[in-house]
This record gives structure tokens, sequence and C-alpha cells, in this order.
């Protein structure tokens, strides 16, 4: 590319004090995903690891600004802890903003978690909580013909952190897997978005102050908890989703 890809984070939430501290928000803990994905990437011509990234950070729960369209080539919708189906006015405003850039063919976007349940909310078809209850830890998911395409695996292990969901897929959309606990675990479509349920930007400490948060506050029961715990620090394909998120912003 003749300049760099330039995308904005809209940071959907703040992580933990610790993960916090140690990434710089959540604009800092997909800045490194992305990185290092470009690194993994191995198209220096296309996209170069040292050079190729102009990322920038929008808070859009305690801000009011967005990103000028005209200035950036992709928005990538960060996790959260709050409800992507409340109707409150920060996530009104970003489904609205999401509509936005929908309505366009230029700027695509990433949505991850969160980000995933909004872009479905934004298309139109229910988010809301899981009959079956949270998603939490490292696991494994069914791929589709496409997902296994775009991911380059056959199957898929991801950090999860939800309990929330998009119930089924929008009309036109490619779906990518599918879980036990979770049926729309990703949805594609080409030149326009691409988002995940799991959270490939996660790593062993960031999800273990969460799990044990939760812990401690009720949220998981004991039984929950260790049988997470005891898979926090399983091998997982964040990178390979993060290439795969990069493979889709420079496709022509």
């Amino acid at each position: 590319m003749s300049r760099p890809l330039r995308i904005a984070i809209l940071e959907c939430d703040t992580p933990l004090n610790n993960a916090n501290t140690k990434y710089d928000g959540y604009y800092g803990i997909f800045s490194r995903l992305l990185r290092a994905s470009a690194k993994a990437l191995g198209q220096p011509d296309k996209l170069d690891p040292e050079t190729g990234l102009e990322i920038s950070r929008w808070d859009v729960v305690n801000g009011d600004k967005y990103p000028n369209l005209e200035d950036i080539d992709a928005i990538l919708m960060t996790g959260s802890k709050h409800d992507s189906f409340a109707d409150i006015p920060w996530i009104n405003k970003l489904v609205e903003f999401t509509k936005k850039v929908l309505s366009q063919d230029r700027v695509r976007i990433i949505g991850v978690c969160f980000g995933h349940q909004i872009l479905g909310r934004a298309l139109g078809v229910k988010v809301g909580r899981s009959d079956v209850g949270w998603e939490i830890s490292v696991c494994e998911m069914d791929l589709t013909d496409k997902g296994k395409e775009l991911f380059r695996r056959d199957k898929l292990r991801l950090q999860q952190m939800h309990r929330d969901i998009v119930f089924y897929y929008p009309p036109n959309v490619v779906p990518l897997g599918s879980s036990p606990r979770c049926a729309v675990q990703g949805m594609y479509s080409p030149r326009r978005f691409i988002t995940v349920q799991g959270h490939p930007e996660f790593t062993e400490d960031i999800v273990s102050e969460i799990l044990e948060a939760r812990s401690k506050a009720g949220v998981f029961t004991e039984d929950e908890y260790k049988e997470a715990m005891a898979r926090v620090g399983n091998e997982h394909d964040g990178i390979a989703v993060g290439v795969a998120f990069l493979r889709f912003l420079i496709e022509e």
C-alpha cells in the first residue's frame, strides 16, 4: 500500500486495572494484536509491519466524537462489559454510526465480542442474553467452509468472555463458525465487515484478571471459575484471527 492502513479503534469499555495499566486500554491491547498480526501476515509489500498501520483511538463511552470516514480505512469495535442491546445514549449512537459505515462501501468494519453484537444489532437482528449462560476462557468452535478459508484453520480456539449473543445471521451475511453455546461466532461480508464473538486480543493475564474479579463478585460459580481457570492458559488462535482481519482489510 502506498500509505498506512488507517484503523480507528472504537473503545467500548476500559479494561480492569492491571490490564489497563499494562497495555494502555483496549487501544493498546488491539494495537499489540494488530502489529503482531502484521508481522505474522508476512506481506511487507502490502502491509509493512513497522510503517503500515496508523491506529487511532476513540472513547465512544465517555466521549461523543467519532472519526470522519474520509480520514480512515476501517473501524474496529472492541468488546465491553456493557449490554449491546441496551437503550442508552452512547450505545444507540454507536449503533447509528455503525449503520452509517454500513451505508457506504469504502470504510470496512471489524467487530469483536460486543462489537460483533453491535454490528448484528445495526443489521437488524436480535441480540441479548443467551439461554445457556456464559462462554468463558479458551473454547473451541467449529468453522464453516468460509471460516476455514479465512482463518486457515479447521477449528478455531479463542478466549471467550460473554453471555450475550447474536441470535441469528442477518440476511446476505456469510456465517463463519459456531460453538455449543453460541451459534453465531462470526459474520462476514466481503470488503464490508468481519466479526468474531471471541477475543483474539485477549491474553492469559487479561482473562485471568476478569475471571478472578467476576468470581469474587459472584458472577461465576466456583465450578465455572475453576473450570475456566484450568483452560485460561491454553493455546489459542488469536494471531490467526488478527491476520485474517488484516487480509480482509487489504483485500482489493
